[in-house]
């Protein structure tokens, strides 16, 4: 490397750190629309080479000009995001410098071997059987879609037939069962492999919800032949957590293949005082969960767990071709635990974060989001005009404002407006709603206290504009 080389890097590194730096006082959200960006970035492509300064200024501008959502900041609570580790961002700097296909061993030695220790951590951090499988896919969406491919493939396998071979044309038909609030990736994954949303047996949801035990051991009786069952830890609107334990002994009884979706919910397990929350999850045959999310390592990391490592390594590579090597024991092969075979190597800043945190750091970081949650519920509770809809058991809250739609909807508005907090909308129970998600490693009391008083002067603002009295506190 030359010296114009090494100045170039330090020039772009220095440009992200001082994003990272600055990123608590940034504004919560994006205040660049898609036009003002498309005349910063756009334009035709330039006829011959460009200065790469320049092109990594302008991407520089595109920050400063209100084109990138701090969602790694202390005060964003639109989606269950986490806001990235330091150590997770520069070990995805070095592992973007490394540059390693960390497919198979041979291409990335100190990477595979770091996925190894990584995923022996993750087993043990979540309470799952020894031997159990892991892989690092690219989200929670294709952990469940490896998860359930192995799914697929053990309950057909038990039934006589060979799905990476034979097909699925022909084969006996499989039961899906899921719960009324299952996350829309599971329909997702499940469609990828050949199942259609009339095909599911869906079983309905308490108030905050929860998969009804009782309403599932009937749609088991109803179920004939190979069986998956889909349970939920995490709701991500209410955080609600399925009754897993009792959820894996029905279908267990039956012999069906129960699969959690974990996607934030699961790292309860990683915490002493929240572990009861998840009691029995280890009773389960597959789990999925996001690092990129309660790790608070960077995009794109997703987590796949299968009890049944010969299902797992079947659902994904039958068999190598001639030019990849046969897998040595003792050496870590990513292919054989996710669909893709060149990857980069995401698993690599979920090794830093576990050992830079160790196991009390990743569950103080558990234990202050839900701590945050409940801040939030007790404050807004005492609020006149505000309703809690759910109870706080991890780190979601719902709130509703005025006990009306239209307020509730200007109220996020004029909150995604202020540029203090940032939260998103939906619906429960057929009505309109805000969702708070606190995520971010950042997020102090401090920071719950100065968003529950933006809070207040965004409902200020919204009832009396409802009242006829203009634009109010907005």
């Amino acid at each position: 490397m030359n010296l114009a080389e090494r100045e170039f890097l330090a020039h772009a590194a220095g440009q992200a750190a001082d994003y990272v730096a600055g990123v608590c006082e940034r504004p919560a959200g994006a205040t660049a629309g898609a036009g003002e960006l498309m005349k910063l970035l756009g334009g035709p492509l330039p006829a011959g080479p460009t200065e790469p300064t320049e092109t990594i200024d302008l991407l520089g501008r595109a920050a400063a000009e209100g084109g990138v959502v701090a969602s790694s900041g202390p005060r964003y609570f639109g989606y269950v995001v986490g806001g990235t580790l330091p150590v997770a961002v520069a070990t995805d700097w070095i592992a973007t410098a490394w540059d390693q296909n960390s497919g198979i061993f041979d291409l990335g030695p100190a990477v595979a071997t770091a996925e190894h220790i990584a995923a022996g951590w993750l087993l043990d951090l979540f309470g799952l059987p020894a031997g159990t499988s892991v892989g690092f896919p690219t989200g929670c969406a294709m952990a469940h879609l490896t998860a359930l491919a192995a799914a697929r493939h053990h309950v057909l396998a038990e039934a006589g037939w060979d799905v990476e071979r034979q097909g699925l044309q022909g084969a006996p038909a499989i039961q899906v069962v899921v719960g009324e609030q299952r996350h829309l990736t599971v329909d997702l994954a499940l469609r990828y492999l050949g199942f259609g949303s009339d095909q599911l047996r869906v079983v309905p949801a308490d108030g905050e919800g929860r998969m009804r035990v009782e309403a599932l051991a009937g749609v088991l009786d109803a179920c004939e032949g190979p069986t998956i069952v889909c349970a939920q830890i995490g709701d991500v609107n209410s955080g609600a957590v399925d009754p897993v334990s009792e959820i894996c002994d029905l279908a267990h009884r039956r012999a069906a293949w129960v699969h959690v979706d974990g996607a934030f919910g699961l790292w309860a397990a990683a915490s002493p005082t929240l572990r009861h929350l998840v009691t029995g999850v280890e009773k389960a045959d597959s789990w999925a969960t996001d690092a990129h999310k309660w790790l608070n390592v960077p995009y794109d990391c997703g987590l796949v767990f299968v009890s049944r490592p010969e299902a797992h390594s079947s659902a994904m590579l039958r068999t190598r071709t001639d030019y990849l090597p046969a897998g040595t024991p003792g050496e870590r092969d990513a292919i054989e635990w996710v669909p893709e075979l060149s990857r980069r190597a995401r698993s690599l800043p979920v090794w830093a974060a576990l050992r830079s945190l160790g196991r009390s750091g990743v569950a103080d970081m558990i234990d202050g989001c839900c701590a945050h949650a409940r801040r939030f519920t007790e404050l807004l509770g005492a609020c006149e005009g505000v309703q809690v809809l759910n109870e706080a058991v991890l780190n979601q809250v719902l709130v509703r404002f005025g006990d009306d739609d239209a307020v509730t909807r200007d109220v996020i508005a004029r909150l995604q407006d202020c540029g203090t907090c940032w939260f998103g909308g939906t619906t429960w129970g057929g009505k309109a709603a805000m969702r708070i998600s606190v995520t971010s490693w950042r997020t102090t009391p401090e920071d719950v206290d100065l968003t529950v008083a933006e809070i207040r002067t965004a409902l200020a603002g919204a009832l009396a504009a409802a009242a006829g009295g203009g634009e109010g506190g907005k």
